[in-house]
């Protein structure tokens, strides 16, 4: 904080200072500085949409922001307040303590009246419940007006008080088109961006690095820059970007993967949902990212083997066995080789019957102990061995090995109740006919 916030008349909002908008990075001097400059997000930025609405109307309350990395939630914050008219503090979840967001607060509280003041907490899912909970008095009696970024949920990660006083947006990752657009505005810009130097941006380079970068427009503008200061200028003078020049540059697509957040679950998700809905090819993509990623192998494998049980079961019984085999080649080979066990029991699995009979049955069984309904074991079912007053039982057992295909009617539950109703699909289709069988021979004897 500057020590000089008490002592201006008129307050205005404080211009980054004029040698960052000359030699800082470029994703900082091209930070857009209005609505207008903003590319991409038309989803809540476009005319007639709610966030531009209250914008420059001047009545947007508190805000979070979620979404990937570099697709302009610090931009957005610093354009409202540029925009409002509003003093802006900027914090961050991982640097900030509890000290630190009061001394804000409350130096916001001394100037409420005569100027707003707009505080920006940076990855606020990184702050505990309890410095979260700091913000809420000033949050609520509007001492400082809250935005919040986060690349996760909200709703997970962030304390339910600060989100039902906040209007949620979510940003996307920029689009193709976008991140060329931002591409050639710097190129061209001569005042914060490269137009003072001969840069040739190649088209088909230009695409290359939209395409490569993730819809995040810091590294697409960082890789440019690189490639801009390290490529040495042609015999006319001009620094010509080609495909090859920005390949050199960048080496290798950075894989916008967060292990053990949102990325992560959500990759996951989609891969055992590819899984579910028989799709190898789906599957097989999911699986490359997370590999690419840094997944741990043995997580997925993990995970193979859930999916076995849960979505194939006995329509393929086979399918557990070649997952539980995928998690002991992960486990004696390692990586990279463990990625073709991983996608050998992947295809297999997503190209397997489906059936789901076992997993509702237990959940339905489980359900009803949990109720309450629990069963005495019936007294013929009892270990033979236990003693009773020193004698031993000799229940009515009936041994199913004496009779013919091992079928006769005893009872095994004291209320009979039917939890595993087989599929037609594969194997279950037999198992389902069997179980017919076995009942219609019970009841004849």
């Amino acid at each position: 904080m500057k020590d000089d916030l008490f002592q201006f008349e008129e307050p205005t909002w404080q211009e980054e200072a004029p040698d960052n908008r000359k030699t800082g990075p470029l994703p900082a001097r091209m930070r857009p500085r209005s609505l207008e400059e903003i590319v991409g997000q038309d989803h809540i930025l476009a005319p007639g949409r709610l966030l531009r609405r209250v914008i420059e109307s001047d009545r947007f309350t508190n805000l979070i922001f979620y979404g990937p990395p570099g697709t302009g939630k610090t931009t957005l914050a610093e354009v409202i307040a540029r925009t409002t008219h509003r003093r802006f503090e900027r914090t961050s979840g991982v640097m900030s303590n509890v000290a630190q967001l009061r001394a804000i607060c409350e130096q916001a509280r001394t100037l409420r009246g005569r100027i707003g003041t707009v505080l920006f907490v940076d990855e606020i899912h990184r702050f505990n419940k309890s410095q979260q909970d700091v913000l809420l008095p000033y949050v609520e009696d509007g001492t400082v007006t809250l935005i919040g970024a986060t690349t996760h949920h909200p709703g997970i990660f962030i304390n339910t008080p600060l989100v039902s006083r906040s209007l949620v947006f979510e940003l996307h990752a920029l689009t193709v088109a976008d991140i060329v657009t931002l591409l050639n505005r710097a190129v061209a810009d001569k005042e914060r961006g490269l137009g003072e130097d001969p840069v040739v941006l190649e088209p088909a380079a230009a695409h290359f690095l939209a395409e490569i970068c993730e819809g995040d427009a810091r590294r697409a503008l960082t890789a440019l820059e690189i490639a801009v200061r390290s490529t040495p200028p042609a015999e006319d003078g001009r620094i010509v970007i080609t495909p090859e020049v920005m390949g050199e540059c960048v080496q290798r697509r950075i894989i916008a993967y967060d292990k053990d957040e949102d990325q992560h679950y959500d990759t996951i998700s989609a891969f055992i949902k590819s899984i579910r809905g028989s799709d190898p090819d789906a599957a097989i993509y999911w699986l490359a990212k997370m590999l690419e990623g840094g997944e741990d192998p043995r997580f997925i494998a993990r995970r193979l083997i859930i999916s076995a049980s849960e979505d194939i079961g006995n329509a393929d019984p086979r399918g557990l066995t070649v997952a539980v085999a995928a998690m002991q080649a992960v486990e004696f080979i390692g990586m990279p080789e463990a990625r073709i066990s991983l996608a050998q029991a992947t295809t297999y699995l997503a190209t397997a019957p489906k059936s789901n009979a076992a997993y509702l049955a237990v959940n339905e069984a489980m359900a009803d102990i949990r109720a309450g309904r629990v069963q005495p074991v019936p007294e013929h079912l009892k270990n033979v061995h236990v003693k009773a007053e020193g004698k031993t039982r000799a229940p009515d057992y009936l041994y199913p090995h004496d009779y013919k295909d091992t079928a006769v009617e005893q009872a095994y539950l004291t209320v009979p109740k039917t939890y595993y109703h087989p599929k037609a699909a594969g194997y279950e289709d037999t198992i389902a006919k069997r179980l017919e069988w076995l009942r219609n021979k019970k009841k004849q004897g």
